[in-house]
């Protein structure tokens, strides 16, 4: 006899979602505890942003108790709807990123899709960024001080990277707390899609293309415009212009073999030749790598040269 609560989203191995809503998480994630890490001598702590909102904070080592540092906040990827702060992936990640680069790392835990729907995990991000904004004078103690206010960066990898464009765009449209700037942004093989595909979408192996076509419609069930929705195809029609982007320095990067490859080199032409918007943005492409290889393979020389790219971004 059928079920009267099929499964109307399959992600295995990682979670169902049934017809009257409910989510089964299909496996318990493996979680790597915050602390000194001695391949990279950066240490570590989590901390509490609000009573949803936590993150884990990341610190390099001090070499001049006069320096500030470059403080980014970070979005994890994993489609709204996977890892975590403590994740392995994500935090060697993190670790190998503050080392390289000499920043402090804010690693922003939001709450996760599909139990909870966009555009939760924006307005998380958004109280994260804020908390920072308004409590430059008090803030954590890392924070207080090692961090720069004036190079405070938003970075993220596909949907965080998706995640920081619509903060971003929000920092054009209303500001910040106490007159905080963007220094800039950096988006790691960002999750954009929509209703036509592009080359490199129709070349994807065709599973996963299904999964990222249902995406979406899964994390924001609410959208009438389905994957043509501005938030995640930002160049969709009636889509609000690029020329509002909330920072005056970018830094796109992409893989060669991802799917989404496409949208995002788009994303960055529309950006600088259509959109008179007056920052200005760079492109780096990784040659015969694909989506998110800097978290799957941290010891590459691909993922060296990335992280010396952002580092040099963020000098």
């Amino acid at each position: 006899m059928a079920s009267d609560n099929p499964v109307i989203y399959d992600y295995s191995p990682y979670f169902r979602v049934y017809k009257d809503g409910s989510v089964e998480r299909l496996k318990e994630e493996e979680q790597t505890p915050a602390g000194l890490d001695p391949l990279t001598s950066v240490n570590s702590k989590d901390i509490r942003i609000t009573a949803n909102v936590s993150a884990r904070i990341y610190l390099p080592p001090i070499t001049s108790t006069s320096k500030k540092l470059s403080l980014i906040l970070y979005f994890r990827g994993g489609g709204f709807c996977i890892l975590s702060s403590a994740s392995p992936i994500v935090h060697r990640h993190l670790n190998g990123l503050a080392a390289v680069s000499s920043s402090i790392i804010l690693s922003v835990d939001y709450r996760r899709a599909p139990e909870h729907h966009i555009p939760v995990q924006y307005d998380d991000c958004w109280a994260a960024l804020e908390w920072v904004a308004s409590h430059r004078s008090d803030v954590e103690p890392w924070l207080i001080d090692h961090a720069d206010y004036d190079r405070v960066y938003l970075a993220g990898d596909s949907a965080g990277g998706n995640i920081v464009h619509n903060l971003a765009m929000r920092v054009g449209s209303q500001g910040l707390s106490n007159g905080l700037k963007l220094a800039g942004t950096i988006l790691l093989d960002p999750y954009f899609w929509g209703k036509q595909l592009t080359a490199s979408e129709a070349a994807a192996d065709p599973e996963l293309r299904k999964r990222l076509d249902q995406l979406w419609g899964m994390i924001c069930p609410e959208s009438t415009a389905g994957n043509d929705d501005p938030r995640v195809n930002p160049l969709a029609v009636g889509a609000p212009s690029l020329e509002d982007l909330g920072c005056m320095r970018m830094l796109m990067c992409t893989s060669e073999k991802d799917a989404m490859r496409d949208r995002a080199q788009m994303y960055y032409k529309a950006l600088t030749t259509k959109s008179g918007w007056l920052g200005k943005a760079e492109l780096y492409e990784t040659k015969g790598e694909d989506h998110g290889f800097y978290l799957n393979d941290p010891d590459s020389k691909s993922t060296t040269m990335l992280l010396a790219r952002i580092a040099t971004f963020l000098a």
